[in-house]
């Protein structure tokens, strides 16, 4: 087999273990929009005046200050629609940012809705809201086939150097370091969490009535 057929091979075979590595943390990466899931739970919890509607997006440690938030945000929205729009936002910012203290992230403040969020991250929620990982599994593998069929060409294009060529060396040794550190990540990325907004992960916080 050429090394070419076996890079090509390689991809698909991280592609699909990059798939079986999905987890719900793909939906967390929009968690700070208006439009993301975890103000649509705020949102639900208000309205249904249900505090656990929204309780499994932080972590036992942020469910006290999301229950205070949540009990002055509903005394406040029967003082009248002004005050029931600012406690709406009073209370999607303080489990926005719980959220995000969580998962050891920086809060910055609610983002708009309708941000582009690349290709990505919608085609996992569609994945996850339709059941079906098919569109998303061939997402992933075109943009990792173009990825690693780059790469590669750039090392393959830079290795034939005449000895002592030294700007040439260096040339292939940038390629190869690129090349290199991305199947690597890519791998690594496969095998399992690999950043701490995956290692922390929301877990289901304890019911209370």
């Amino acid at each position: 087999m050429r090394f070419y057929d076996f890079a090509r091979a390689a991809a698909s075979l991280v592609g699909l273990l990059a798939l079986l590595a999905i987890t719900p943390a793909a939906a967390l990466a929009h968690c700070d929009g208006v439009d993301g899931p975890v103000v649509a739970a705020a949102r639900q919890a208000l309205d249904a005046g249900n505090v656990n509607l929204v309780l499994l997006w932080v972590q036992p440690a942020g469910e006290p200050e999301v229950r205070t938030a949540f009990d002055h945000a509903l005394a406040v929205r029967k003082l009248g629609s002004g005050a029931k729009e600012l406690a709406d936002r009073y209370f999607f910012e303080t489990v926005v940012r719980v959220h995000r203290a969580g998962e050891g992230a920086p809060y910055t403040g609610l983002k708009p809705a309708g941000r582009d969020l690349g290709p990505a991250i919608p085609a996992a929620d569609h994945a996850i809201e339709h059941g079906s990982a098919t569109q998303l599994r061939e997402l992933l593998m075109r943009s990792l086939d173009a990825g690693l069929q780059e790469r590669f060409r750039r090392v393959t294009a830079a290795k034939d150097f005449r000895a002592g060529d030294v700007d040439a060396g260096r040339r292939f040794v940038k390629a190869y370091v690129e090349f290199v550190h991305y199947v690597e990540g890519v791998s690594q990325a496969a095998a399992g969490p690999a950043s701490p907004h995956e290692h922390n992960a929301p877990e289901p916080a304890h019911a209370h009535n």
